[in-house]
């Protein structure tokens, strides 16, 4: 009975799982040594490779960039026909071949041995020539390819793409980064914004509607409609949050009371209004709204100094931890 799709894909599954995991075994002191050897670098990691892992090494080149670890792709025939000049005193090079025997790697190794440039190799065998030429070599070893012939380059990309990327995260820890140099690296995107802090998005100064306890409510009202975001603030004389009016708090006070602007802001707000910090991150103000079904929140000091406004509007397109 021929196999069905489903059953193909199961195996190649298997087989590149089987392939990841056969890298953990492979790990060894190379591998702290070339965490040790990048950081260390005054200069750039140099990605390199033919083919199947050229296209490997500029995801790995784009992971290490995105994570802290300047990076960037070389291809190795180019390299050799003019754009070698892209790498310079300090950097390191990283190159991956399963063979170990593709032929521009192999030129493109002799002119970095002469330049005393670090090269960092990622092959099936220790014995090749790119691993026997290299400083570090970090084996990628594997049984066999998902391909069913043992021919096209599957599981061995799996294996080298995964240790690339434990290389990455593993340099990512050694530096001590952070959520915010994660931001600081992905300013725009989904990304960029689930790592943004409540206070680079929150509306303060000018644009911060607030009143204090004594202002009358048609100036409270006022202030409501040029800062246009449906509430204001009341404060103390010190600065303080006290309360906040809504348009809601607005309607249901035009339905109870005759004379509503005879009243003061403080007469008229809402005690506790729900608050965050500002270094929170956006998603979980978005949380909090979502929680207490609200459009806003203030931003407050840690001692309840009023600092600024979030929206909901501010948070569109961020999305929930």
């Amino acid at each position: 009975m021929p196999r069905t799709p489903r059953d193909v894909a199961r195996q190649v599954l298997e087989i590149e799982a089987a392939a990841v995991a056969g890298v953990v075994a492979q790990l060894d002191g190379a591998f702290d040594s070339a965490v040790d050897t990048i950081r260390a670098a005054p200069g750039r990691v140099v990605c390199t490779g033919m083919g199947k892992s050229g296209l490997v090494m500029k995801k790995v080149a784009a992971t290490l960039a995105s994570t802290g670890t300047p990076a960037f792709f070389l291809h190795p025939a180019e390299a050799i026909h003019g754009d070698l000049g892209m790498i310079v005193e300090g950097d390191v090079v990283l190159a991956a071949s399963y063979s170990g025997t593709t032929e521009e790697l192999l030129r493109l190794v002799e002119t970095l041995k002469r330049l005393g440039i670090t090269l960092i190799a990622m092959s099936g065998s220790a014995e090749s020539p790119l691993a026997r030429a290299a400083d570090l070599h970090l084996s990628v070893a594997i049984d066999k390819e998902a391909c069913p012939l043992n021919l096209a380059p599957t599981a061995s990309t799996t294996a080298t793409l995964a240790l690339g990327d434990a290389l990455a995260v593993a340099l990512l820890e050694a530096r001590g980064f952070t959520p915010e140099d994660f931001a600081r690296l992905h300013p725009g995107g989904q990304l960029g914004k689930q790592l943004l802090r409540v206070e680079q998005l929150m509306h303060e100064g000018d644009r911060l509607p607030a009143v204090g306890l004594a202002t009358p409510l048609r100036d409270a009202i006022y202030e409501m409609s040029r800062k246009g975001l449906g509430v204001t603030a009341v404060v103390d004389a010190g600065g303080r949050l006290a309360g906040v009016i809504s348009d809601g708090d607005l309607r249901r006070l035009l339905e109870k009371e005759d004379s509503p602007l005879a009243l003061t802001a403080g007469e008229c707000m809402k005690p506790d209004p729900k608050t965050i910090a500002g270094d929170e991150l956006a998603p979980a103000a978005l949380k909090k709204m979502e929680d207490h079904r609200i459009t806003s929140l203030f931003v407050t000091a840690a001692d309840g100094r009023l600092r600024g406004i979030v929206h909901l509007h501010d948070l569109w397109g961020i999305e929930l931890f």
